[in-house]
């Protein structure tokens, strides 16, 4: 390990002798540790994730988004008379000086949580019923956040979700073509120009009111869920680095692109990639569960087009990312951005022919 896990150790409000440190490989912006504590009478383990500061410039103000967050998920649970409410949000450890985080004397910041015992996470769906627990969660989570002021919190990445920007950053790295690569691209980039006036779809109806701000997760894969062990149900919503204001569909949206293809994001064979239908109706039944009773009807209308947005959204930054030469996405080969690119432009094809079939599974639903 490259730092002084003791060092930092001592800062944190923790009674008891840490006695072991093993690295967690799970995320791909921080780094995180599973901590082992004897507190005298029992082992108990924590969560130390440094954070990553050259992703997440305002430290102070992601850590006051995640206090927030936390402290008015508990108020809300405790005024519902929730049960194990220690394992239903995450928990923030405070350190010595009263402050939510800490920084080493090399510069990096780090943070701990209680760790949620008797649950796991999933890296790849293995059932429906993971699709229902996990959309049920995440529509949950928008609920309990539905009356806390948005304006409080900061973007943690400006302009994240920001589909008519994302588009002129790919148009810009279109026009510079810093690597000749655009000629090699040329059918990718049509199919996006084509498509550009879905970019402002969700941006405009959110302009005239007709789609509110909210706070979203604005992450919400499968492996940010955990899953008790004994029942299946979703207990806890993970990795709260990107919750900020934001469009509720976002979040639908992203479950629908990441849980509905089974696929390898940079699958080659593109016959295996499509958006599998009966996925999709299990995170409509899951999230509606949770949250058709805050979200307008325009929201709900769009369910299905949130996935498409979101899904074109990320082929863009994968593409825009080529054509740059890679300087965002971690690549292992060569082209791998590009696969990556075709393979979201493939989900939104088999998107846009099941998308009669999606708009009936969503008015099914309201009106079943």
């Amino acid at each position: 390990m490259d730092f002084d896990v003791q060092s930092i150790f001592n800062q944190l409000s923790i009674e008891g002798i840490l006695v072991d440190t093993a690295t967690c490989n799970s995320g791909h912006i921080n780094d995180t540790y599973v901590l082992t504590v004897n507190s005298g009478h029992k082992n108990i383990r924590y969560i130390l994730q440094r954070i990553n500061h050259h992703v997440f410039k305002d430290v102070d103000g992601l850590m006051n988004n995640i206090s927030q967050v936390i402290n008015h998920t508990k108020r809300k649970l405790i005024e519902v008379n929730a049960s194990d409410i220690q394992r239903k949000s995450l928990g923030l450890v405070p350190c010595k000086d009263g402050k939510n985080y800490t920084r080493d004397q090399t510069g990096n910041y780090w943070r701990a949580y209680l760790f949620i015992e008797g649950a796991k996470t999933f890296e790849c769906i293995e059932n429906i019923e993971q699709a229902y627990q996990a959309a049920k969660a995440f529509g949950n989570f928008q609920h309990i956040l539905s009356d806390l002021n948005s304006d409080n919190l900061i973007e943690t990445i400006p302009k994240f979700h920001d589909t008519i920007d994302r588009y002129h950053q790919l148009i810009q790295a279109i026009e510079k073509d810093a690597k000749n690569r655009a000629l090699f691209a040329k059918n990718e980039i049509n199919f996006f120009i084509g498509r550009k006036h879905l970019t402002s779809v969700l941006l405009k109806l959110n302009a005239k009111g007709e789609i509110p701000q909210r706070i979203t997760h604005n992450d919400t894969k499968l492996n940010n869920v955990m899953f008790d062990n004994i029942t299946s149900e979703a207990v806890c919503i993970l990795d709260l680095d990107t919750v900020m204001p934001g469009l509720a569909l976002y979040d639908f949206g992203d479950l629908v692109r990441t849980t509905t293809n089974i696929a390898l994001e940079d699958e080659q064979d593109l016959s295996k990639v499509k958006m599998d239908m009966p996925t999709f109706q299990a995170l409509v039944q899951g999230y509606l569960h949770s949250a058709k009773h805050f979200l307008t009807s325009t929201e709900i209308n769009h369910l299905a087009f949130s996935g498409k947005l979101i899904t074109l959204e990320i082929g863009m930054r994968f593409l825009t990312d080529f054509l740059n030469g890679g300087s965002y996405f971690k690549t292992s080969r060569i082209n791998q951005n590009l696969d990556r690119c075709r393979t979201q432009m493939t989900l939104v094809k088999s998107i846009e022919q099941q998308e009669d079939q999606m708009l009936k599974c969503v008015s099914k639903e309201m009106n079943g």
